[in-house]
């Protein structure tokens, strides 16, 4: 039979073209016949690997030795093996399996994994997407209803202060009456007093100009009398002193509105799925953390280290104690330098969502922005000057500050140069950060709550996004090491808390609820200040005296 009309036929066997023959040459690519096998394999130029129809070409040739077949699966180096390679002593003390096997063995893997995509995780995503437009409208009709409730506690609040006016206004008017009448007496008085002396002055007159002597005998003097003026009246005209407007007050007045709240209920969307392996943490924690790689920097001990922020994965932002604050990148090269506006040093920095530095500048009290080498101030300051700052998920910036008398300290948030949140005191009233004007970094961890390194209180404070206490931590429960000194802190992905510690040459993890979970301190850390992470969950630390900046693993890569 011509072979080119193959194609239309069924298939036969390549030696004795019997149809439908069941069995296939790897190796030769060629269709055989249980009767043809034997003399097929009878060649000896080249190996033969003789397998069913639906097991044809699962069986792969050796990408290190030629013409070789892989019948073997190396567990531990992940990668089929030939007789070759096992022979070779490369693979000795290896797990290996029938290669027919494992790939049965993955082929079961990827059905359940389709089967459960397919039938449990799609239709549940689906049912998820589609209740964000509820949610959506939730939204919107609840803005709508905190909108109306503003306009109209707006209104009640300017009815009020119309009262208030109101009656101002109607006690200088009744001022206004008092006063009057009292003028009007007086004035009623002194025009009598006039009309008297007037004709006193026309029967002096007509006396001067008669020679009547009783009528000039008749005259008597009153000019004693008119002598004594009356009394000079004195009335203190009302005046109107108007209170300094105090904006914290007004706002306190009229209320706030409870902070948003965002949850993400993971294990809520969690699907069992019988038989299958539990999926290891995100990041976990390594045994042994390394220094991928040293930043060198120009900072040093005439110009120590302060604030170090990533911008990238390959850039960050540094600062110290001059006016500049300068990008570096991975290889040490300088890729950009800011001064500030006031040419002061700054206190702190940060890098936005959006990609821009924002740094505090306690010299003019104020909190700066910079657009494309443009610096713009968005807060400025009164009674209080910034310490730390940071800039959070949802945009907001959040200030550490403290009052000129040092007597105070808050948090503070800020939408922009707008007042959103004051966070000063625990559930008891007492202040929640020290006073004094040392360092107080400040970070939002992932689950919103706000954690403060509070360098002198030798603690880190973490309140929840409303502002409630969750918890201070001091140090590990029992330790033997000098007094814990946090100045610098950050949040990883896994909502873990790093802070440093100067006094041991340290930095301490935390899990989300203040729980010690290891020291960093095999990485040569001598004065660790600023912290910050990247995507990666790579950790940059600032050494104040060196002023290197080191790029640290300590988590697991995904």
């Amino acid at each position: 039979m011509d072979r080119r009309t193959w194609a239309q036929d069924v298939l036969r066997c390549h030696l004795c073209e019997t149809p439908a023959p069941p069995l296939y040459c790897d190796i030769c690519h060629i269709h055989l016949c249980v009767a043809c096998v034997g003399k097929h394999i009878l060649d000896e130029s080249k190996e033969h690997k003789v397998v069913t129809l639906k097991n044809r070409g699962f069986i792969p040739e050796c990408s290190k030795h030629s013409k070789k077949l892989c019948e073997l699966y190396c567990e531990q180096c992940n990668t089929p093996i030939c007789v070759q390679c096992v022979s070779s002593g490369e693979h000795i003390g290896h797990k290996q399996v029938e290669i027919l096997k494992t790939l049965q063995s993955k082929k079961d893997s990827l059905q359940r994994d389709l089967d459960e995509l397919e039938k449990l995780i799609y239709p549940k995503y689906q049912e998820i997407v589609s209740n964000i437009p509820v949610q959506k409208a939730d939204l919107h009709q609840n803005s709508k209803k905190l909108t109306t409730a503003l306009d109209k506690h707006g209104e009640d609040l300017n009815r009020e202060i119309d009262i208030a006016i109101q009656k101002l206004k109607s006690d200088v008017d009744e001022m206004e009456s008092k006063h009057l009448v009292v003028l009007d007496k007086e004035e009623n008085e002194i025009k009598r007093s006039i009309s008297e002396i007037e004709q006193s002055i026309a029967d002096l007159k007509k006396s001067l100009n008669s020679n009547d002597v009783s009528l000039v005998s008749s005259y008597k003097s009153r000019v004693a009398e008119f002598r004594i003026l009356p009394p000079k009246l004195t009335v203190s005209l009302p005046r109107f002193i108007p209170q300094k407007i105090n904006k914290e007050q007004i706002y306190r007045q009229i209320g706030s509105l409870s902070a948003l709240s965002i949850k993400t209920e993971e294990h809520g969307y969690t699907l069992d799925s019988s038989g299958a392996e539990s999926s290891p943490p995100g990041r976990p924690l390594i045994d042994v953390p390394r220094i991928i790689t040293e930043i060198n920097t120009e900072y040093g001990k005439s110009n120590s280290l302060r604030c170090v922020s990533c911008l990238n994965d390959d850039e960050v932002w540094t600062s110290g104690r001059d006016n500049m604050m300068r990008l570096y990148n991975l290889h040490s090269k300088l890729v950009k330098s800011i001064q500030t506006k006031s040419g002061r040093i700054s206190q702190d920095i940060a890098v936005t969502q959006s990609g821009e530095l924002v740094y505090t500048d306690p010299n003019d009290r104020t909190v700066n922005i910079v657009k494309n080498t443009q610096i713009q101030t968005v807060i400025r300051l009164q009674g209080w000057y910034p310490l730390n700052v940071c800039s959070t998920s949802s945009g907001d910036l959040l200030v550490v500050m403290i009052t000129d008398d040092r007597k105070q300290a808050k948090v503070m948030r800020y939408s922009g140069s707008t007042e959103k949140q004051t966070i000063q005191y625990d559930d008891k009233g007492q202040p929640l950060y020290s006073s004094n004007d040392y360092t107080k970094y400040i970070r939002e961890n992932k689950n919103l709550d706000i954690c403060v390194a509070d360098s002198m209180a030798n603690s880190v404070v973490v309140v929840n996004q409303a502002g409630k206490l969750r918890f201070t931590y001091t140090g590990p429960p029992s330790t033997t090491k000098k007094q814990f000194y946090p100045d610098g802190i950050t949040t990883d992905s896994q909502s873990r808390i790093l802070t440093t510690d100067l006094n041991n040459h340290s930095i301490h993890i935390l899990d989300q609820d203040g729980q010690f979970l290891r020291y960093i301190d095999n990485c040569h850390l001598q004065n660790p200040f600023g912290l910050s992470v990247d995507t990666r969950d790579n950790l940059f630390v600032g050494d104040n005296h060196t002023g290197k900046v080191k790029k640290i693993q300590y988590s697991m890569p995904l």
